[in-house]
């Protein structure tokens, strides 16, 4: 009697570019909705911090638990989140607190962002906010096996692509075509 190993399923790894702009939707809405309720001073605003927490947690992370490993950012460009063991995809949508430790990172790196954009034009050096989430985002770039993130790798997680969405990006790339072929014409 031999035993097989049955092998496992293949989760195509998502590129760079759709993440950064799944995660740029999912952050144009959150800060839109936190913009709408802070004042026009700059500074930091607490209200405005709160809201924008309590949102991302919101989209990013119940959103995410209940609808198949997806926000709104990843079901527009096909992406999900999946949970990784040992260094293996699982085709789990990974637990709550797995969610909560992944989006605490990044959410921290987008709330920075968040700040930097409301005091830019008063104090341009807000612009080095932008550093903890490009470092964190950015080892993504290096990491060519599983192209993991330092947030994915804490929380033992993986962005992968799915069939199930939107696909905003062929969209658009279709929508450009077609203009450039009735442009030519």
């Amino acid at each position: 009697m031999t035993i097989e190993r049955i092998p496992q399923k293949h989760y195509p790894k998502a590129e760079i570019g759709r993440r950064g702009m799944a995660l740029g939707l999912d952050f144009l809405g959150v800060w839109l909705i936190s913009s709408l309720l802070g004042s026009n001073r700059s500074g930091i605003q607490v209200v405005q911090i709160l809201v924008f927490v309590t949102a991302w947690l919101v989209l990013r992370v119940l959103v995410v638990y209940n609808n198949q490993g997806q926000s709104l950012g990843r079901w527009a460009f096909d992406l999900k989140v999946l949970e990784v063991e040992a260094g293996q995809v699982v085709g789990r949508i990974p637990q709550l607190l797995a969610l909560l430790k992944r989006e605490a990172i990044i959410g921290l790196g987008a709330l920075f962002i968040s700040i930097a954009l409301g005091n830019i034009i008063a104090n341009p050096t807000a612009i080095l906010l932008v550093l903890p989430l490009a470092i964190d985002c950015g080892t993504a770039f290096y990491d060519t096996q599983m192209r993991q993130a330092l947030h994915d790798r804490y929380a033992g997680t993986i962005i992968v692509s799915s069939r199930r969405g939107y696909s905003l990006d062929i969209k658009v790339k279709r929508l450009v075509g077609n203009m450039r072929r009735n442009v030519r014409r």
